[in-house]
């Protein structure tokens, strides 16, 4: 801008000398007087000043709105994913305020159909005979989630590489989703693990390739998603090892080259898996005894989004976190379990979760957009869809995790909404930011 500035000053100092120089010479043939003269030079000057100021305002103006739009654009890139459009018109919708309704379409798959399916994950071959429990849909209020369109999900993930970070939680919603892509693909031996492996709990990768489209949805157990070492240099009895808040899990590098990312924590978050097996806290190499488990969650958090914000490529990956899944046991010291036939009326104070809470906080600052799937209210009706005492375990019953088909297939409906509307429904500049992945 000063460049410009200056070669305008430079171009008006040049005319006005040319003009100073020859106007004896013109005012000797004009009837124009001296007086005249100076007028005009004064009405030249006048008009170069009100041209210098428009510049500079324009200028200005430019920078100021420059300044007032990016904020509002960097907040509406986190805010366009509160909602979809309702029958593909402007106005969203929150997909995640609705309720469960019964439809006999579902389930979408046979657990027994599925290879990928832990056996204590399968109610209903382990014994549950009441299956209403598997004919419920999530209908959100003012809008509708796109059927299940398999075919064309297989279609958007072509190519693509899916990634699940967390928990067991992860690791069913991982298996739901395979199943749920398994009943579009003709060659079922055309889809299996990449390092032969059996699906089970104690494997910290495990990765199934769907060879007839090219992609891979992929699982790494991470429950806290920062650093856990055993090892302790303390030499305090009662610590056995320790979180690093601020330090994501070694494996981290391993999910950044991914096209989508699902991350889910918080059912390890509790005193019984933290200080009553001797895990504690340590920030900046500092071990913090007395720091509250909230606290040392949402310092991990902050760890992850920095890590987000770092390391991840926004125009090739599609980033979820996905919120606390509500637990619904009797009594939880005394693992009792009272799995119901219906879904609860009313969440008895379940629909909200700090765990959750800090997840949306933590997104709202990012500047890498991320999608909160914030199922924990529409998951916490469901007293149901638990595993109970029909996992491969019946003297263990479970109140935590869920059967499959179940719950797990809704929240991988909502992913499959997110990525339709990203690839179908969106402007070109905004869908051009999911086709890059190819």
């Amino acid at each position: 801008m000063s460049g410009t500035i200056s070669t305008f000053g430079r171009s008006l100092s040049h005319k006005q000398r040319a003009l100073t120089v020859s106007s004896p010479r013109l005012f000797d043939k004009s009837v124009s007087s001296p007086r005249f003269s100076r007028k005009s030079e004064v009405s030249r000057l006048f008009c170069v000043l009100i041209a210098l100021g428009s510049v500079v305002s324009f200028f200005l103006a430019i920078g100021g709105g420059y300044l007032y739009v990016l904020p509002n654009l960097t907040k509406a890139s986190h805010e366009e994913d509160v909602g979809l459009s309702v029958n593909g018109s402007d106005s969203l919708c929150d997909i995640f305020d609705g309720k469960w309704v019964v439809d006999n379409s579902y389930p979408l798959y046979n657990a027994s159909e599925c290879p990928f399916v832990e056996k204590g994950f399968n109610c209903l071959a382990n014994g549950r005979t009441n299956g209403d429990y598997l004919k419920w849909r999530w209908k959100p209020r003012n809008c509708e989630i796109p059927r299940f369109d398999v075919h064309n999900l297989l279609e958007i993930l072509r190519n693509k590489r899916i990634v699940f970070v967390g928990d067991s939680m992860s690791r069913t919603q991982w298996e739901s989703l395979i199943c749920l892509l398994m009943t579009g693909v003709q060659d079922k031996e055309s889809v299996y693990e990449v390092n032969g492996n059996k699906i089970t709990k104690v494997i910290r990768f495990l990765g199934v390739r769907f060879s007839s489209f090219n992609f891979t949805v992929e699982f790494y157990r991470s429950v806290f998603l920062v650093q856990h070492n055993w090892s302790s240099k303390y030499g305090i009895k009662r610590v056995r090892s320790t979180l690093k808040l601020d330090k994501l899990d070694d494996i981290s590098n391993e999910w950044i080259n991914a096209d989508v990312l699902i991350f889910n924590s918080g059912q390890w978050w509790v005193p019984g898996k933290l200080f009553g097996v001797g895990c504690y806290f340590q920030l900046n190499n500092t071990l913090k005894l007395g720091m509250s488990i909230p606290t040392a969650f949402r310092t991990a958090l902050d760890t992850w989004a920095s890590w987000i914000d770092t390391k991840i490529n926004p125009n090739r990956t599609r980033v979820f976190f996905r919120t606390f899944e509500p637990s619904h046991w009797s009594n939880l010291t005394l693992r009792l379990c009272n799995v119901t036939n219906q879904p609860l009326s009313e969440t008895k104070g379940q629909e909200s979760n700090s765990f959750s809470d800090a997840a949306l906080e933590v997104a709202r600052g990012m500047k890498v957009p991320v999608t909160v799937l914030h199922i924990t209210p529409m998951s916490a009706f469901r007293k149901d869809a638990h595993v109970g005492i029909w996992s491969d375990n019946p003297s263990l019953s479970d109140c935590s995790h869920w059967c499959l088909p179940g719950v797990p297939d809704l929240w991988n409906e909502m992913v499959f909404s997110y990525l339709h509307a990203s690839y179908h429904h969106k402007p070109l500049h905004q869908q051009r930011e999911f086709n890059s992945m190819d």
